[in-house]
C-alpha cells in the first residue's frame, strides 16, 4: 500500500468535503422536532406496556399469598 504524504492528505479529505451534501437549517430543525415526537411517542407506549405488566404481575402475585 502507498504512503500518503500530509499534503495530499489533506487535500483529499477537502475534496471529499466539498462532495458532503449538508443539510439545510430546515431539515434539521424537522429532523429534531421528529426526533422528540417519536421519542415521546416511544415513551408514552413503554409507560402503558410496562404498566400493564405490572397489573398482571401484583396480580399474579396476589393469587400466591
Amino acid at each position: 500500500m502507498a504512503k500518503t504524504s500530509p499534503i495530499e492528505f489533506i487535500q483529499q479529505v477537502q475534496a471529499e468535503t466539498r462532495k458532503v451534501v449538508w443539510p439545510t437549517r430546515r431539515e434539521t430543525i424537522m429532523t429534531a422536532v421528529m426526533v422528540v415526537i417519536l421519542t415521546t411517542v416511544l415513551a408514552v407506549f413503554f409507560l402503558a406496556t410496562d404498566s400493564v405488566f405490572e397489573l398482571i404481575v401484583r396480580g399474579l402475585l396476589s393469587l400466591a399469598k
